[in-house]
């Protein structure tokens, strides 16, 4: 049995499961059929702006943290700002998206997504409010560090619970609102590269302007994840998101009829079957970040140089990626590739992107100025962002509609794992 994503209006069509001659088939099943036309319309696509606003939200937090580093640098001389800041996120986000996983099936996503929201306005205030108390600026005080680092960790399990939530139930809809959610992660890139550039423009670059930046960022970061709140909070009240939890939750239904209730024996082998359907697209999603992880933003930030833009040459570097991944994410909507297998290969392909990065250190006087940099660059960004939407679109699809939520989480895992071998790999690749 083959699988066939149908075109078109994305709120119009389900996944149908297809003969090897393409002929659908017939099944009773919600997941299987086409939505009629008593689908309610998304109004003014306002839950498409949800889920994109979602997006946006869940890895601003994160951004706020990382491109505030020269602060952090500033204010903490002797610890290693960076990396801890990356392994406490990624070791505390792992774990915590092991144990939705495994526990997901007894919670609902909800209070999951706010209880993560909430986590998220704790994080981001600390900073700011311990700067204003506490810090006012003096370098040194690593008490406050050692709360910073804490703030970090809490936003490594918000990120868990709504990272994993958000795209298990965009996975639940129609592909729309999946690539809604993985270009509203884009265009966080992409805001922070505008307040980046905004404040080097604006402040200067001391240890007053370092301060007026990280509090711009954090600032920022706590009114999105407000507005993320109200957003989410408004989500289920929407009748086109009441009529997809009908759907699902005549799915559920239908399954404890056939099979029982879900006992943990029962969900255990349930989970193993969804982790065997979606691996290679999780497979993809490891590589793709491997390869860009191992590139961005370290390499970008530390290995190549500009006599003519000087520091703002990384500046500029990352904000191309951004914009480019926002353009690769956006692009499904126009376009969705629906051969997995193809879109899995391009994964592989990207590779290539190891001896094209390391020819613009080592290679030809020409290809190691800004022109080829930027343009390969760019190309990451378009190819990250294109791919990953792809793959996060398809792989929730390949599960019966009840389990779309776990498919959708088990992705996030693999694409958290992806981030961590390629934040590895950065240290090694280019020496």
């Amino acid at each position: 049995m083959g699988l066939s994503v149908h075109s078109g209006d994305a709120d119009s069509a389900l996944l149908l499961p297809t003969t090897a001659d393409n002929s659908t088939t017939t099944t009773s099943s919600p997941r299987a059929m086409f939505i009629n036309n008593k689908v309610p319309q998304d109004s003014f696509h306002f839950a498409y702006i949800i889920y994109f606003t979602l997006g946006l939200g869940f890895l601003l937090p994160w951004n706020a943290f990382i491109t505030a580093v020269d602060y952090f640098s500033h204010i903490y001389p002797d610890a290693s700002v960076d990396r801890i800041f990356a392994v406490v996120y990624m070791l505390v986000c792992l774990v915590f998206l092991l144990l939705v996983i495994f526990f997901s099936h007894n919670s609902d996503a909800y209070p999951r997504i706010n209880a993560g929201l909430a986590l998220f306005v704790v994080a981001m205030l600390v900073v700011p409010v311990m700067d204003a108390v506490y810090i006012k600026g003096r370098v040194g005080l690593y008490a406050g560090f050692d709360v910073t680092v804490v703030a970090v960790a809490l936003s490594g399990v918000a990120d868990a619970l709504v990272q994993g939530g958000i795209i298990g139930s965009a996975g639940e809809l129609p592909e729309r609102y999946m690539q809604a959610v993985v270009a509203g992660t884009a265009a966080s890139g992409v805001l922070v590269s505008f307040l980046r550039i905004l404040t080097k423009a604006v402040y200067p670059q001391d240890a007053y302007g370092l301060r007026k930046s990280a509090n711009l960022y954090f600032a920022v970061s706590i009114v999105v994840m407000v507005i993320c709140v109200v957003f989410y909070n408004l989500a289920p009240r929407l009748p086109v998101m009441k009529y997809y939890r009908e759907l699902k939750v005549e799915a559920v239904n239908e399954e404890k009829e056939e099979k029982g209730p879900l006992t943990g024996a029962v969900w255990r082998s349930t989970l193993w079957d969804i982790v065997g359907r979606v691996k290679w697209y999780g497979f993809g999603i490891v590589l793709i970040y491997l390869v860009t992880l191992s590139i961005f933003p370290g390499y970008i930030t530390e290995d190549v140089h500009s006599e003519i833009l000087q520091d703002w040459y990384s500046v500029l570097l990352i904000a191309g990626y951004n914009v480019f991944d926002l353009v690769g994410k956006s692009l499904t909507a126009l376009y969705l590739l629906e051969n997995e297998k193809f879109a899995i290969g391009a994964t592989v392909v990207r590779l290539l992107f190891f001896p094209l990065f390391y020819g613009c250190l080592h290679g030809p006087e020409f290809f190691r100025t800004e022109i080829p940099v930027m343009i390969l660059t760019c190309l990451l960004g378009l190819t990250n962002g294109y791919l990953t939407s792809v793959l996060m679109i398809l792989a929730p699809k390949v599960v019966p509609l009840q389990h779309a939520e776990t498919a959708g989480i088990v992705i996030v895992l693999f694409l958290v794992i992806g981030l961590a071998f390629g934040s590895i790999v950065a240290w090694f690749w280019v020496i």
